[in-house]
């Protein structure tokens, strides 16, 4: 076991470096920290909206791969991703 031994050295300064420690290290994780978001899923008809078409073209998209869908087995139900849908919406406008 390493024995540290402080010489001159007040219980205050040693309370002082490790608070100024302690704020920098929560200062650099305040500056590079990005959350991650939950995903956001839409339905048929919000993707129709989006793109301004009809339920059944969204539906062909599908087919044709376009876009990639996400359904609950058994329930006949789809969802789009929103991150994926806006990625299509830019490509088709440029």
């Amino acid at each position: 076991m390493k024995t540290i031994q402080f010489i001159q050295v007040t219980p205050e300064q040693i309370q002082e470096a490790i608070i100024n420690g302690v704020n920098s290290k929560l200062d650099d994780l305040k500056m590079n920290f990005q959350p991650k978001e939950p995903e956001e899923y839409l339905t048929r008809h919000e993707v129709a909206a989006m793109f301004k078409i009809d339920v059944s073209s969204v539906h062909n998209w599908t087919k044709k791969g376009k876009l990639k869908s996400y359904g609950v087995p058994g329930s006949g139900r789809v969802y789009y991703k929103r991150s994926e849908i806006e990625k299509v919406l830019i490509e088709i406008n440029n």
